[in-house]
């Protein structure tokens, strides 16, 4: 069987290659895969190459293949795992395998899984560490953003609050609490959102803070007001940058009580201070930003620590259960992964996006593996539709969802695009 993928030789080496897979093993299984969504922590391993933790040390002499949050179909399943997986049935993976206490994972150390590529074979140990899920989910990109919105929900789970007089920590945010997310408005603070607003554990209150008004605007279109009333949440947005007292606005915005529940998307000293200062008693802030800096550091009041019970933690990445729960809000309709989604393209973009990804503004990055599509602005459809009748139709059909990334845009998509 002969795949295309981008491979990883070094240091922002990567290369777009076609090649022949072995034969599957007996404990194996051959997967096709049909979409990838870039993160961060793929850009990290291409500027890093074998310096990165989880890359090998010989990957100039055997590359890897790039991309950990993809989704697919299995093509054929070796005999040891016949009588769990079939042919046709979709799926992603839980890269973080953990196996024998390894940082192997798909997308960072296999030659032969990753998701920028049309066909892989999956090893032995993502079964073995039951991190093969079925998906049943009707859109392709839904199963790949799992990964990121398991983060998410990691996070929510991590965070802890206590009694007085005993030694348990209650996980989880406060059902009925009140809840500020901070810096909230890029991919991953979307995602937080979605979940704050529609996931199993309701707070009374969202309080989503930026100082940017164009990308607080674009979440209140998505997230409106209205809609979160109705579920019976009150959701504020505040963009702290035009306010003389951000922590004094929001703690009004609390009617002074304070929050429970503290998310901090942005390495910014001052923005973990103000987080900090608006905790409730016994609230929990939860650092969910990954700074570049070793050394990053904020100031924090141990006062309130002592006398009011508050505390701090810091999430990266969630684990399986948090992956199987984000494939089954998805699923359900419950959540919608589409709001991190802000570019398409096919596997020749992926190259570029992933060595460039940091200069690329906007949110997720969506690849579709067995088309060639350069990196396209959601946005852009409609402008491009004016001389290419792809663009035009998918203009239409996002325009559906309030510009945001659909099933049916999609599979329209994966049917008239260019093949790879």
């Amino acid at each position: 069987m002969k795949t295309k993928a981008v491979r990883l030789y070094g240091k922002e080496d990567l290369r777009l290659e076609e090649f022949e897979l072995p034969a599957i093993k007996d404990d194996e299984i051959l997967a096709h895969i049909i979409s990838d969504s870039i993160c961060m922590s793929s850009y990290k391993a291409a500027i890093q190459g074998a310096a990165h933790k989880r890359v090998p040390n010989d990957v100039d002499k055997h590359p890897i293949i790039i991309g950990h949050e993809f989704c697919g179909e299995l093509v054929e399943v070796g005999a040891k795992w016949a009588d769990k997986f079939k042919p046709g049935m979709k799926f992603t993976v839980q890269p973080a395998l953990n196996y024998k206490g390894s940082l192997a994972a798909p997308g960072y150390s296999y030659q032969y899984v990753g998701g920028n590529a049309t066909y892989v074979i999956l090893p032995n140990e993502v079964m073995e560490m039951n991190c093969l899920l079925p998906y049943n989910g009707k859109a392709y990109f839904n199963g790949s953003l799992a990964e990121p919105q398991s983060c998410i929900i990691g996070a929510y789970h991590a965070n802890y609050h206590t009694k007085p007089g005993v030694y348990v920590h209650d996980m989880g945010i406060v059902a009925g609490g009140k809840v500020a997310i901070l810096a909230g408005v890029g991919p991953m603070g979307l995602g937080a959102i979605d979940y704050a607003l529609h996931g199993n554990i309701k707070p009374s209150l969202v309080v989503v803070t930026d100082v940017d008004d164009a990308r607080l605007q674009r979440a209140e279109s998505i997230f409106t007001v209205e809609d979160a009333a109705k579920d019976g949440i009150k959701l504020v947005y505040l963009n702290t940058g035009k306010v003389e007292n951000p922590v004094e606005e929001l703690m009004k915005v609390s009617d002074n009580t304070g929050y429970n529940d503290v998310f901090v998307f942005a390495p910014v000293a001052p923005v973990v201070e103000q987080g900090d200062a608006i905790l409730a008693h016994d609230g929990c802030l939860n650092f969910f930003a990954g700074p570049t800096k070793t050394d990053f550091s904020a100031k924090f009041n141990f006062y309130n620590v002592h006398y009011n019970a508050t505390h701090i933690v810091g999430t990266s990445g969630g684990n399986t259960d948090d992956m199987r729960e984000a494939l089954s809000l998805a699923s359900e309709g419950q959540l919608n992964t589409a709001v991190m989604v802000t570019h398409i393209g096919g596997l020749d973009a992926a190259i570029s996006t992933t060595l460039n990804l940091p200069n690329i503004k906007g949110g997720k990055k969506l690849l579709y593996t067995n088309i060639s599509m350069p990196l396209t602005a959601i946005d852009d459809f409609e402008e491009l539709g004016k001389t290419d009748p792809v663009f035009k139709e998918l203009a239409k059909l996002v325009k559906k969802t309030n510009g945001l990334w659909n099933a049916e845009a999609e599979k329209y998509l994966l049917a008239h695009a260019k093949s790879i």
